[in-house]
């Protein structure tokens, strides 16, 4: 394994791609979301607007990359799926969930939005034109329903009526960032990019927690920090309680992908800040990889191995060991991959498991239930490549 090598980076990305295609696709509409570790497919009749929209992105990025027609058809396919059911005319939203092709879930979420926002860029930057129009449409509809200028930040959830409730979120704010750094590259519109920093600055200098540097994830309406805000429920799917490793690793990454496209004297200094504090006090002591969640204290209280948290990070190292040229970043990237490679992936059928106990044992054979799609895996592989690319990487 060389993990500096890019034809070993393509390879890792084509065998997880293989773990999903074909089987993962639904000939009827959309792909299946949920898959054992050997590919069986579990639940045929629930989808997951998240799952939905990372499918477009897995599909539409390996068919750029890898120049492969029959890919970027798929994504077209996953595509009308998200309009033409996950898209409900009559409140001109998209359902958080379906089943049986059925509105389950009708609450709007900006996460959501986000990640139909990035399935749409994918989709153009990969060819598919006809993605631009839902793209400027998602981003209008996204701006009028959850941005607020007065805090230069989105809203979180609303109902069907869209009334809009007092929960504040990092989360959605970073994904939607993600997504605004996307369509600028698919169109050149500099609107998105000014939304992309207005939004890394507000989250990553005007809610740091002082001292440590943190991003805190849970606000109430006037972006007040909320301490108590799922401490019920800390291993939430989309909203965990405490300070998460793989969320500053991931806004690291963002910062650099910002400072490449405008450059601004506060993101590499902000990138290599939150990623050094996070990584060192969220390495496991006894048996590695980089756990879930710590407390208010910065002490290790969710000791899990999220497979995300692992892939973010090892995308942000290689960011940072490229712009930097510092080994000790390129040391982290080896050592984020040494753990995945041992532990989170699944060398016989593909792609990573999703979750590790603290000392690194599956929970159960789900590997690819509604959310996963391995979207974070291949695109930190993609992430990487590019930084391969640019060079600055120190001998050992």
């Amino acid at each position: 394994m060389n993990v500096h090598d890019i034809a070993f980076l393509e390879a890792h990305i084509r065998k997880t791609m293989g773990f999903y295609h074909p089987r993962a696709i639904d000939s009827e509409g959309g792909f299946f979301h949920y898959l054992r570790d050997d590919g069986t497919i579990y639940d045929r009749r629930h989808r997951h607007l998240v799952s939905s929209a990372r499918y477009v992105f897995t599909y539409a990025r390996f068919a750029a990359y890898f120049q492969a027609p029959e890919y970027l058809a798929w994504a077209r396919h996953g595509l009308r799926y998200l309009e033409e059911r996950h898209f409900q005319p009559d409140y001109q939203g998209y359902a958080w969930t379906l089943r049986d092709g059925r509105v389950e879930d009708d609450t709007n979420h900006c996460y959501g939005l986000a990640f139909v926002l990035l399935a749409h860029a994918t989709a153009l930057e990969a060819g598919i034109d006809e993605a631009r129009e839902g793209l400027y449409r998602v981003h209008e509809l996204q701006t009028r329903r959850f941005w607020e200028p007065r805090w230069r930040r989105y809203a979180d959830e609303a109902d069907r009526h869209w009334q809009v409730s007092d929960y504040r979120g990092q989360n959605a704010n970073m994904h939607s960032c993600e997504a605004l750094i996307a369509a600028f590259d698919a169109t050149g519109d500099a609107e998105f990019l000014e939304r992309a920093l207005q939004v890394a600055e507000a989250i990553c200098l005007g809610q740091a927690e002082r001292g440590r540097g943190w991003i805190w994830e849970h606000y109430d309406r006037h972006w007040r920090p909320d301490p108590d805000y799922h401490r019920d429920d800390p291993k939430h799917l989309f909203r965990p309680w405490g300070y998460q490793v793989g969320h500053q690793t991931e806004w690291a990454k963002l910062l650099l992908m910002l400072e490449r496209r405008r450059p601004a004297p506060w993101l590499l200094p902000r990138a290599r800040e939150l990623f050094l504090g996070s990584v060192e006090a969220g390495w496991h002591p006894e048996h590695g990889g980089l756990v879930y969640g710590l407390d208010l204290d910065g002490a290790i209280f969710d000791g899990d191995k999220y497979f995300w948290v692992q892939a973010e990070s090892l995308a942000a190292a290689a960011m940072l060991g490229s712009r930097t040229g510092e080994r000790r970043f390129w040391r982290w990237y080896e050592r984020l991959w040494d753990f995945s490679w041992r532990h989170m992936i699944d060398h016989e059928h593909g792609a990573w498991y999703r979750i590790l106990t603290p000392d690194n044992r599956r929970y159960s054979d789900e590997k690819s239930p509604a959310g996963k799609v391995d979207y974070h895996t291949m695109g930190a592989c993609y992430d990487a490549i590019e930084a391969l690319r640019r060079g600055n990487v120190s001998p050992s």
